[in-house]
């Protein structure tokens, strides 16, 4: 049995976001600090730059980690790989290959609490059910998730997509029913969320930070002709086309 003071209930920190597992906190100032980095200090906290953690709560669920993401657990918490056999590494070290993302990702279990490393990114939790069970990832957005959900390489709808729209071909896919916690440069409140029914949404650039995997992601010109993408000044655009969700930060 444990019980945990000076964390959550400090009032230095404040509670962002809670959502399944997961518990998003920031510290409201940084009190760590030296003469030398006072000032730089005082316009981060005037600036929105803060430190941000999760906690994880594993008795509502077992959650998987970005490699190298845990700072501290307390109670009955184990660490594994999470695989389930000699196929189960071949796929996820080919998987690991073609979205740059770690090929293993631990998964933590037990009925403890465990807390991830301190980042200056904004954490975003999103319930993988409201996006009809399908997420994919812009690349190194993946944070954490409930371990239930399914991880997956999601090729590109044409080779355009990484030729033309400056990406690579395979993004992570995050499949089923749980919570996905992503690491953004965006905060939460300047997110755009476009939801799509047989429509098409066009960005012009790599602003979109996750997308339903329903969707169909193609880079395609801005106007029907040439001359039209040159009198538009635009050029190439990403297209998302289909049913389904964009979030995309139009400051990025």
């Amino acid at each position: 049995m444990f019980h945990i003071s000076n964390f959550t209930n400090n009032d230095d920190i404040n509670v962002l976001d809670s959502m399944g597992p997961f518990t998003v906190i920031e510290y409201a100032r940084d009190l760590s600090v030296a003469p030398t980095n006072a000032m730089a200090a005082y316009f981060c906290n005037a600036m929105n730059v803060r430190k941000r953690q999760v906690m994880c709560d594993l008795s509502q669920a077992n959650v998987t980690v970005q490699s190298g993401a845990m700072q501290w657990m307390v109670g009955n918490v184990k660490a594994t790989t999470g695989i389930k056999g000699v196929g189960d590494l071949l796929g996820k070290a080919v998987r690991g290959k073609v979205t740059g993302e770690s090929a293993i990702k631990p998964e933590y279990t037990g009925d403890g609490v465990m807390v991830l490393e301190p980042t200056y990114k904004h954490i975003i939790l999103l319930d993988v059910d409201d996006w009809n069970g399908s997420v994919v990832l812009d690349d190194g957005m993946f944070l954490a998730c409930d371990a239930n959900l399914r991880h997956k390489a999601v090729m590109r709808s044409t080779l355009s997509s990484a030729a033309a729209g400056n990406e690579g071909l395979f993004n992570l896919g995050i499949v089923g029913s749980g919570v996905l916690c992503l690491e953004s440069p965006c905060p939460k409140e300047e997110l755009v969320e476009v939801t799509l029914r047989d429509d098409v949404i066009k960005i012009d650039g790599n602003m979109a930070v996750a997308w339903s995997g329903s969707l169909d992601f193609t880079v395609e010109r801005s106007g029907r002709s040439l001359m039209g993408s040159a009198v538009s000044g635009e050029g190439l655009v990403n297209v998302y086309r289909g049913t389904g969700k964009v979030l995309f930060a139009p400051v990025r």
